[in-house]
């Protein structure tokens, strides 16, 4: 795992702790319709029907997605059971992380 992902896992466990990411289908799914998304977070190793959905909802909602980590690694960087999607609900966390996640290299 290089620098950047590493990264990104630490600010995903940090928008966690600062209350501005949510996981989970359901939460995830109201945070999107109450406009209070900023980015969601697809697990690379989701499922082909949760990704599909996810993705119209970015699409329709005007919402950025990025396929990160997996439901493993995901739930650990937060503190939690593995988890197939997060969204990020602060512009300033999702910045660093769409930076970091677009700057990872190698993968």
């Amino acid at each position: 795992m290089n620098e950047n992902m590493s990264k990104i896992y630490s600010l995903l466990g940090l928008s966690m702790r600062a209350g501005k990411l949510v996981s989970g289908e359901y939460q995830c799914l109201e945070k999107i319709r109450c406009a209070d998304a900023s980015l969601i977070v697809v697990a690379t190793d989701a499922g082909k029907n949760c990704k599909k959905k996810f993705a119209n909802k970015s699409e329709f909602y005007g919402v950025e997605l990025i396929e990160f980590g997996t439901k493993e690694e995901n739930g650990k960087a937060i503190g939690k059971p593995p988890k197939s999607v997060m969204v990020i609900s602060d512009e300033g966390f999702k910045n660093e992380i769409v930076d970091k996640y677009r700057n990872r290299g190698g993968m």
